[in-house]
């Protein structure tokens, strides 16, 4: 390891006096030389020169569990640090999930300066997620570090300078904040105690159905450090909470602060070794590393799926307290087995644990034992709450929740393609897509043109539609994957002629002969329309192919005239458009979709926020951001169908660019460079050796060697694409002929003149 120069040692020096060091010692860890890895972390950090004054551009820390924001406070010398759990829900199952399990509000923290705050330098450091800087009142500066433990519900901030500054805490009330169908008899929870233990000061809060949660806090003082040790605990149905609250903050006040802080920067750095992507748009590269953040933040695989919200709770709240299953869980996950991160894969792991829950979903009188259905909302369980079901296809009983748990379940089948992990096919996906199916078997009927036709239904947010494509796409997408399962498995399943009927027999799409497909029987795409749910067969099942060329008229006829009228687009809606553009190998306009959200521009009152939340009115969604990381990939990697394309979307505008550890379908771990507009050495690892075929665009003669060097046998496939048969653990590297590359990553040029993200103008 080579060592740090004296410049590089005094700008290091300067970056940790931002975040505040080691929490007791003042010391910071040694930063590596020539560290790519952390270099373009690093460089995504965000900044704040001015107060926020919501989560709207507030830093944010978690845990997958522990969620916490930092803005202003309701007086001048107030900040706010506001406390929320992504486990914290009610249990009062009568009631539909949006409000019998409704996520609940628990309160914030409050640090109170004796001086009214004239200024902020805070920086938030992705690599360690800690959040560090100076604040600025009439009465002094006060510098500080905070972050939330990643393996420990424990939120830690230290604290120098203004010895008046005090902590409290003030409790929300314990109520749903959802107004939709809000039942009349509905109550609040107890009013909470607040009360201390010893040193810990704790606010227990009862819930009507049992249980309950506590925050608990506690400050002590190491030299001239003041430390905060904070928690939230949650017990259900029994009233563990505060027991367990106020002994997390005996514990953590007890240990080293500094063995705590290591053991968290442990996880964050080497998670951001899982993967690089190096590009030369610096605001879209750190707009990306900014999200694999957030999504660890967010959700981890023994935990929760991702609400609306993520672990985080808009202080007011609104109507979306629960898991949205209808499409916000379905586009944020996909990043997680792109980027090489299934330990964020909490979808497979819920559908692994909960699926007997699926059967409260299906309307009672086909509640047979063998068939699923996934109502919305729902909660992290998979439990509608109250009676609340799918509909029933059919003019007077139809809803548009009849797809939920098909698209739900393509994310398991993504989880088990990127792995070619036989356990998640055969314990999670195949069983649990079987009964998914069989809801809709119940309903399709042969027509007179000896085609399996469907009831009405109603395609998602736009119009009812007998044929409904959204339906039929999910429909066919399931029957060819239990088919094509059945087989992987060798499973003699007396279910696979039917399932092949259906794919052999059910309708096509309705089509008109300008708009491509319809949204079913007769009913035409008419207007603006954010959701993309008659475009599924597309992105993300894939059903059609540009790279056949009689699929290609209907993708682009279809899409052209959805995209024709943006006006009520959402955030999603531009990055479905962005990969959908990538897979129809149009680079310029993905590029051009997925700049116009990160813009920050406003379409039906939805908008990026400075701190890469997402808006849609005033109220907090996280989905729409984290699947535009996910239109960034698509446009360096792309793995479906048995062919791998590597850099198959670059913008003209982007000649360099570099990846590590992608992954791909099949389970292929993928490097790439791109140097001066075109691909320069591509290198791919085989977790389970699957057939791998390469689109690899290099130009001219080339060579294939393995990972030590030595020429490995291929086939030309067509022009710039090669099949290599690669066995399990067996590495190709191609390249042109007679080159011998660098294969590390690199962080590539481009413009560094951009602001941060956050709030503020630093440039970089």
């Amino acid at each position: 390891m080579g060592g740090l120069s004296r410049r590089s040692m005094l700008k290091a020096a300067a970056g940790t006096a931002a975040l505040g060091g080691l929490w007791t010692q003042g010391a910071t860890p040694a930063q590596a030389s020539g560290d790519v890895h952390r270099s373009v972390v690093d460089d995504a950090h965000m900044v704040w020169k001015r107060m926020p004054k919501g989560w709207q551009e507030g830093p944010f820390l978690a845990n997958g569990f522990l969620g916490v924001q930092f803005y202003a406070g309701a007086q001048p010398n107030v900040l706010k640090v506001m406390l929320s759990h992504s486990r914290v829900q009610d249990q009062r199952g009568q009631w539909e999930a949006g409000i019998g399990y409704s996520r609940l509000p628990i309160g914030y923290l409050t640090l109170t300066f004796a001086g009214a705050i004239t200024a902020v330098d805070l920086r938030l450091d992705l690599y360690n997620a800690e959040l560090g800087g100076t604040i600025t009142t009439t009465q002094g500066t006060v510098r500080f570090s905070a972050l939330v433990h990643n393996d420990q519900d424990l939120l830690l901030v230290s604290l120098t300078g203004e010895a008046a500054a005090g902590w409290g805490f003030t409790p929300l009330k314990s109520a749903t904040t959802r107004t939709i169908r809000k039942p009349p008899e509905y109550t609040a929870n107890p009013d909470p105690k607040l009360a201390s233990a010893g040193a810990v000061q704790y606010c227990e809060q009862p819930l009507h159905a049992g249980g309950g949660y506590t925050t608990a806090w506690r400050e002590r003082t190491i030299g001239t450090r003041r430390l905060l040790a904070a928690t939230v605990a949650y017990g259900f149905p029994e009233p563990t909470h505060t027991a367990e609250a106020i002994s997390r903050v005996h514990r953590a006040s007890a240990t080293n602060p500094d063995r705590l802080v290591a053991g968290h920067r442990r996880w964050w750095n080497a998670f951001y070794r899982r993967s690089f992507v190096s590009i030369p748009d610096k605001r879209i590269q750190r707009f990306y590393w900014i999200q694999l953040y957030k999504t660890a933040c967010a959700t981890r695989s023994g935990g929760p799926v991702v609400a609306e919200w993520g672990p985080w709770f808009p202080e007011v709240g609104n109507s979306w307290t629960a898991v949205w299953w209808n499409l916000n869980v379905q586009v944020t996950y996909p990043i997680v087995n792109s980027s090489n991160h299934p330990e964020l894969d909490a979808v497979t792991a819920t559908f692994r644990r909960d699926h007997a829950n699926l059967e409260l979903s299906v309307p009672p009188d086909y509640r047979d034992g063998d068939t699923y259905a996934l109502s919305h909302p729902g909660d992290w369980r998979l439990r509608p709450g109250g009676t609340r079901a799918v509909g029933i296809p059919g003019p007077a009983t139809k809803n548009d929740q009849t797809g939920n748990l098909i698209w739900g379940l393509h994310n398991v089948w993504l989880a088990y393609r990127h792995s070619m992990d036989v356990r998640v096919l055969r314990d999670v996906l195949y069983p649990t897509l079987a009964k998914a199916l069989n809801y809709y078997r119940h309903f399709l009927a042969a027509g007179p043109d000896g085609r399996l036709h469907l009831p009405m239904t109603r395609s998602p947010e736009y119009a009812d539609a007998a044929d409904c494509t959204y339906d039929l796409s999910l429909i066919r997408w399931a029957a060819r994957i239990l088919v094509e399962s059945a087989a992987k498995l060798r499973i003699d399943d007396p279910r696979v002629p039917a399932w092949r009927e259906i794919g052999e027999k059910l309708v096509p799409y309705h089509q008109d002969p300008v708009q491509g497909v319809l949204i079913g029987d007769g009913v035409p795409l008419a207007e603006s329309h954010r959701h993309f749910s008659h475009l599924l067969w597309l992105y993300p099942l894939r059903e059609k192919l540009w790279d056949r060329p009689g699929d290609r008229d209907v993708m682009r006829r279809t899409f052209a005239h959805w995209s024709s009228a943006e006006d009520k687009w959402h955030g999603y809606s531009f990055a479905a458009a962005s990969s959908m553009s990538s897979v129809m190998d149009a680079p310029e306009e993905a590029l051009r979709y997925l700049k116009i959200f990160l813009d920050g521009t406003v379409v039906a009152d939805t908008q990026l926020t400075p701190n890469t939340m997402y808006r849609e009115g005033a109220n907090l969604a996280i989905e729409s951001p984290i699947t535009a990381a996910q239109s960034i990939v698509d446009m360096l990697l792309q793995g479906d169908h048995g062919v791998l394309k590597v850099f198959p979307s670059v913008s003209a505008t982007w000649p360099d660019a570099s990846f590590e550890s992608l992954r791909a379908e099949g389970a292929f771990l993928v490097d790439a460079s791109r140097r001066n507009g075109v691909t320069e050495w591509i290198r791919v690892r085989s977790e389970a050796g699957e057939p791998l075929t390469l689109q690899h665009g290099i130009p001219g003669d080339i060579d294939v060697r393995d990972g030590r060097g030595r020429r490995l046998p291929w086939r030309a496939e067509g022009p710039g694409t090669i099949s290599i048969p690669l066995g399990r653990g067996g590495t190709a590297v191609v390249s042109r002929r007679g080159a011998r590359p660098d294969l590390g990553p690199r962080d590539v040029p481009g413009d560094r003149g951009t602001p941060a993200w956050g709030l503020g103008q630093e440039v970089r």
